[in-house]
């Protein structure tokens, strides 16, 4: 699972320590509640979800490549499904905001929320980092 990286070997992350204000700025509604505070998105709803082109999944809040398409897979869940990341991209911390403890995955550059990981993706890694579509932009290959 990811580990939480040391900041000063991210690229540019002191540009991207913005407030609340900024960030509503620069984000839709959407993006804000779930980057920002942490919200999830319905199921089923991003096209992200249907993305089969070879390319990068990056944080919709600062652009850093999170995970490369070749992880990506269908988790039935209605979220995009990735089982590995970019070395270094992501940072983790436990949720218990449903009562039992979950690990939730966050930007490294940005702080910005993802979503969850859970130990039931498929080989190699047997991990599911289950993510919120509104959180990530695509970038072709």
């Amino acid at each position: 699972m990811a580990k939480n990286p040391d900041p000063s070997s991210i690229p540019d992350y002191d540009k991207w320590q913005l407030s609340n204000a900024e960030w509503k700025e620069r984000l839709s509604p959407e993006a804000y509640s779930v980057l920002r505070r942490e919200a999830t998105e319905r199921a089923g709803t991003s096209p992200l979800n249907e993305e089969k082109r070879e390319g990068i999944f990056a944080c919709a809040g600062c652009g850093l490549d999170l995970f490369k398409s070749d992880t990506k897979f269908e988790s039935g869940t209605g979220w995009p499904s990735f089982w590995d990341y970019i070395p270094g991209a992501l940072g983790t911390k436990t949720d218990i905001k449903l009562i039992v403890p979950r690990t939730e995955y966050h930007c490294a550059r940005c702080g910005g929320h993802q979503g969850h990981v859970f130990k039931d993706g498929p080989a190699p890694t047997g991990l599911r980092y289950c993510n919120n579509g509104v959180a990530l932009t695509f970038k072709p290959a």
